[in-house]
């Protein structure tokens, strides 16, 4: 099994990153592959009028920003080429959505994140993109 392309979820959580560390260190052990960041967002408030709509994304995008600019910078420092892609909507659906339309070999995601507490031992997330992906998914505790 060739792997060109990983992707990895991130929200901030400290799941988040050991899932990052791993798949550094897998893209060295197989050469030439690269990460697909996701960060997924709660869906914009479309009710809001202007200005307000726009001060919306704009916190979004921030909020984003401030999440994956750590991402950047640690796989900038390992020397490991990445894409990323900031998606609004259910974190499960558009992750296995980007999975799917991306072409990716396989998921590499904490077992837990920053959401709600919602599963017992695994995370909602987790455990849906677990049932629902169309590639591997090495979870990370």
């Amino acid at each position: 099994m060739k792997l060109k392309k990983i992707l990895v979820p991130v929200d901030g959580s400290e799941s988040a990153g050991r899932a990052l560390e791993y798949a550094i260190e897998l893209v060295k052990l197989v050469g030439d592959a690269e990460v697909l960041l996701v960060h997924c967002h709660k869906p914009f408030p479309r009710l809001l009028g202007e200005p307000y709509l726009q001060e919306a994304i704009n916190r979004i995008q921030e909020d984003a920003d401030r999440i994956i600019d750590p991402c950047r910078e640690v796989l900038g420092k390992a020397g490991v080429g990445f894409k990323e892609r900031v998606l609004e909507g259910a974190p499960w659906e558009k992750i296995t959505e980007a999975a799917d339309i991306e072409a990716c070999d396989m998921i590499i995601m904490g077992s837990r994140g920053c959401t709600d507490f919602q599963g017992l031992f695994l995370g909602s997330v987790t455990h849906r993109v677990l049932h629902t992906t169309p590639c591997p998914v090495l979870v990370i505790r």
